[in-house]
């Protein structure tokens, strides 16, 4: 891989991860603007661990928090907020898990195209769309019931169809519920770190089944530069999103699924 192509693939990764605009659709994007190739599988497990890095660096102190409490809960000390956020992370990852072991070969034949990725950014994003006029919820995160979490979870599995955005539905499905906007983004990306983990585990896994030689220059340069850009992205996201509202994000997400519909027909 040329260096170009490690910069721009790093930096789109970083940041459509997190951003509710589908990182899927981005990636069909570049090689139909550029030559380039396939990056291979390595390269994607490195973006996945700058990613991984970026939040759990950004909620160090709610991770730390949330395992202490954690800890002191199963040794019988009490159940605190910060607990019952990880038990709702924990209980909100089952769905996306289930549905992604059952699914996974299906979606791979049948669901990784150009069209259904644009029908799915243009239909979704006018769900985050509605769902950002609709709602005007004032709760955080750390009062979510159980039908709350049980929604955000199923609504998470349906990331599994490409162009949906993991990011995008959480986010939609907490505001339709009645989670502020910060509140919501910020569930969505706690929730990123089992889905990370657990995706990033499966291609781990895969990636040890083959012979192909190692980058460690190309992988560490990625792995670095998704990192940075997906660690602005989410400080950005979260400083502005209560002003900004989802509606540029909506306004993307139709824009790109039109031209990716193009691309399909022309």
């Amino acid at each position: 891989m040329e260096w170009l192509q490690v910069i721009v693939l790093a930096v789109v990764q970083g940041f459509t991860e997190f951003l509710p605009v589908s990182s899927s659709a981005h990636l069909i994007l570049i090689p139909a603007l550029t030559p380039w190739g396939d990056q291979g599988l390595a390269f994607d497990v490195a973006l996945h661990l700058g990613s991984l890095l970026a939040v759990m660096v950004y909620f160090r102190r709610e991770i730390v928090a949330m395992l202490q409490s954690s800890l002191a809960a199963l040794a019988g000390r009490g159940v605190d907020r910060d607990a019952r956020l990880s038990l709702a992370v924990a209980l909100a990852t089952l769905p996306v898990c289930v549905f992604g072991l059952l699914l996974h070969d299906f979606i791979e034949a049948h669901l990784r195209s150009t069209l259904v990725i644009a029908a799915a950014m243009i239909g979704f994003g006018l769900l985050l769309g509605y769902a950002d006029r609709r709602g005007r919820g004032r709760r955080d995160e750390y009062r979510l019931r159980g039908r709350d979490i049980a929604v955000i979870g199923l609504a998470q599995a349906l990331a599994l169809i490409p162009g949906t955005s993991r990011s995008g539905i959480t986010m939609t499905a907490a505001l339709m519920l009645g989670l502020g906007r910060e509140a919501a983004a910020r569930f969505s990306f706690l929730l990123s770190i089992p889905v990370i983990v657990l995706a990033g585990g499966m291609e781990i896994v895969t990636l040890s089944q083959q012979a192909a030689p190692v980058d460690w220059p190309t992988l560490l340069g990625g792995t670095a530069l998704a990192g940075i850009s997906a660690y602005l992205c989410i400080r950005l996201f979260l400083a502005f999103i209560t002003r900004l509202g989802m509606q540029p994000f909506v306004i993307y997400r139709l824009i790109l699924g039109v031209w990716l519909l193009w691309l399909f027909y022309v």
